[in-house]
């Protein structure tokens, strides 16, 4: 995470969680240094509260076009913000500049966006997984549709499962089966299959 060119970032007072996009070039030759500050960086952003998941996109091409896409996760921009403010959020950012070139770009994404951000770290579906969010009416209906029949198929089955559990316990399960679900299953895939539609600009 870098405090320059933050080219979206939501209000303190956003609610739910935060995804950040970091773009940053590693220096020519300092690949490795590179790697390994990153790795750095990312375990020390585990340690603070909130955190939840990193991911890395490295690029097609080390030689030519050494550009990475750091993504990170909170819980709330609350707990994001107590991260930046860190000191030793302070003292990443100095070693990055002897490992890196140009100015970090930065995303701050809220709301249904969290969703539709990419989850592959692995660099051969790097070019796969824009970091263009699709318009919010197309992220309100893939969230509409798929909420729609996780509640009406696979709810009743969780409560039908865990039914000598009491009702507000049981339903708390099922909607954290509904959350894990989507967010490391059904969202990547469907954001995959419907990476056509949802990158186009005219409606429908």
């Amino acid at each position: 995470m870098h405090p320059h060119h933050d080219a979206r970032a939501p209000s303190s007072n956003s609610d739910g969680p935060v995804t950040v996009i970091v773009t940053r070039r590693a220096k020519k030759g300092k690949i490795k240094e590179f790697e390994e500050w990153m790795d750095g960086i990312i375990h020390e952003v585990m340690k603070f509260e909130g955190h939840m998941g990193s991911n890395i996109i490295r690029p097609t091409d080390e030689l030519t076009n050494p550009e990475y896409v750091i993504i990170f996760r909170f819980s709330t921009y609350e707990n994001l913000a107590k991260c930046e403010r860190s000191e030793i959020r302070k003292e990443w950012l100095e070693k990055s500049r002897k490992v890196t070139e140009g100015e970090a770009v930065i995303e701050k994404q809220t709301g249904l966006e969290f969703w539709f951000t990419p989850r592959s770290g692995r660099p051969d579906k790097a070019h796969e997984l824009p970091l263009v969010t699709p318009p919010r009416y197309k992220m309100a209906i893939v969230v509409t549709a798929i909420i729609f029949v996780l509640v009406s198929i696979m709810l009743p089955q969780v409560q039908q499962a865990t039914r000598s559990l009491p009702g507000v316990l049981s339903t708390l399960i099922g909607v954290v089966i509904m959350v894990l679900l989507m967010t490391y299953v059904i969202m990547p895939a469907v954001t995959r299959v419907l990476k056509p539609w949802l990158s186009r600009q005219r409606l429908f």
